[in-house]
């Protein structure tokens, strides 16, 4: 079986490589940056602005390849890519929540922006705390790792 996409839009950020990138948009507090929706995507956007925060999906256009088990940017220890964020992956498919600042015609300005400037984007969904907060168990090997995602940024480890 095979699946194809297309971007409806690109996605724009002070980040020109990635290394020195926040490793998640928790870690990017007052990093702004905007979505930029192609033309024939525009009328989506219609009652975007009624929310604070969306998810952005995107695909990793600067991964090559992947690993089944990586060394996470938290760990120093090989873990399951599926019980990571780590950016190697069989389908590379990002995921962010951001805050929406403004949509002016089919640009959003957004804040709390992880992601390489002149990303793809896939698809935005509104974020609903009521749909998609749900409170955790457990977290894994990330346990140990509590707090530190605000200062962790990326390196070239997953080039």
């Amino acid at each position: 079986m095979e699946i194809t996409y297309h971007p409806i839009g690109v996605i724009h950020s002070p980040f020109r490589q990635i290394a020195g990138m926040p490793i998640q948009s928790a870690g990017a507090a007052g990093v702004t940056g905007h979505v930029e929706v192609f033309p024939e995507y525009a009328a989506g956007l219609k009652d975007l602005q009624g929310f604070s925060h969306a998810f952005l999906l995107y695909h990793l256009h600067q991964v090559q390849g992947y690993q089944l088990t990586v060394t996470p940017f938290l760990d120093e220890e090989r873990r399951g890519v599926f019980a990571t964020r780590a950016p190697s992956r069989p389908n590379p498919i990002g995921l962010s929540v951001v805050r929406i600042e403004d949509i002016e015609g089919r640009i959003v300005r957004i804040e709390g922006v992880d992601i390489l400037d002149g990303t793809p984007l896939l698809d935005i969904k509104p974020y609903i705390p009521e749909f998609d907060h749900h409170p955790a168990e457990r977290v894994g090997w990330l346990e140990s790792k509590k707090g530190r995602v605000q200062n962790q940024t990326s390196d070239q480890r997953f080039r």
